[in-house]
């Protein structure tokens, strides 16, 4: 498997992503749990998109020394596309995440404390699969097209399914627990499972963990393949990712106030898909060039976030 991660490197990214986290749980809840305002969604958003470019930057530079100024250019822009395709796919799964909160109805001091847990699952899920994926690439070629035609459908399906609520009480995850598991009506502060005349019954705090892990697995299923077609290096579509994730928490509580006015951006994400998926497929007949990759992403989703402030939705009939 062939990957510009040194030791230095993997030293340097494992160093800078536990500093980031141990700073994100001490500030970020500073004075215990409590109501993320907008203003500290939005700096601490700011703050993630700062540290994942910096360290493209440092990235960039440093390969450009290795092994010379046009691999640098190339390893660079591979991680910024990387990043831009990961932090759009991520903005698909914090809707989801917020409407398995508002279907539950989890109080504003837990919902920290469940996208804390969410994303240490999705940074473990992910390196597992990308390193597998990585393995996978290495010796059959032809996964490859696999992975394409799965991001085509996908693409293609998310699009038939935008504008459509989600219906939840179908989902298969949630009606095995409320077959399998003895579930409490209400919350019990922060515990997952009380007893109860010896029992042991989980509250609504470990049915929405649970949900999120789920969901954490789908979009990964979904979100790697589309990095694995800009570049098969896994220490790039590792890091690439786990900026990406690593500001999910802050992006969450910036946009649960402001989900409904990028009604069109899954749109772009249906047709990002379909783009990452066709260039896929076509790998071996015309290789599309990272920049230009980078260009159709960023105007894709940047034309549906302008659209869908231009033109805001209408207005959902109320319910009887």
């Amino acid at each position: 498997m062939d990957t510009i991660g040194s030791p230095l490197l993997w030293l340097v990214f494992a160093g800078v992503v536990v500093a980031a986290l141990l700073v994100d749980l001490v500030l970020m809840r500073h004075g215990g749990p409590h109501k993320v305002t907008f203003k500290e969604a939005g700096w601490w958003s700011l703050g993630w998109v700062a540290l994942a470019l910096a360290f493209n930057a440092w990235l960039w530079w440093h390969a450009g020394e290795r092994f010379g100024a046009e691999a640098g250019n190339r390893i660079g822009m591979e991680f910024l596309t990387g990043y831009l395709v990961e932090k759009a796919l991520a903005v698909d799964n914090i809707f989801v995440f917020l409407m398995i909160f508002g279907y539950f109805a989890v109080p504003e001091v837990q919902r920290q404390r469940v996208l804390v847990i969410g994303i240490l699952g999705a940074i473990a899920l992910r390196a597992v699969l990308i390193f597998a994926g990585a393995l996978l690439l290495a010796k059959f070629h032809w996964i490859l097209y696999l992975f394409g035609a799965f991001l085509l459908l996908t693409g293609i399906k998310m699009a038939l399914a935008a504008g459509k609520e989600p219906d939840l009480e179908a989902n298969p995850a949630l009606r095995w627990m409320r077959g399998h598991l003895k579930l409490t009506d209400g919350y019990h502060g922060n515990a997952f499972r009380v007893l109860r005349d010896g029992a042991r019954w989980y509250t609504p705090l470990f049915v929405v963990v649970a949900l999120v892990a789920v969901t954490d697995v789908i979009f990964a299923v979904d979100s790697i393949p589309a990095i694995f077609a800009i570049t098969d290096d896994p220490f790039i579509v590792l890091t690439s990712n786990v900026f990406a994730v690593l500001g999910l928490r802050a992006m969450f509580f910036l946009l649960q106030g402001m989900a409904d006015r990028f009604h069109l951006l899954p749109y772009g994400l249906a047709l990002v898909l379909v783009f990452i998926g066709a260039k896929m497929l076509l790998v071996d007949v015309y290789k599309i060039p990272v920049l230009v990759a980078l260009g159709v992403v960023a105007a894709i989703i940047g034309a549906t976030v302008a659209l869908s402030l231009l033109r805001p939705p209408a207005d959902k009939p109320s319910p009887p």
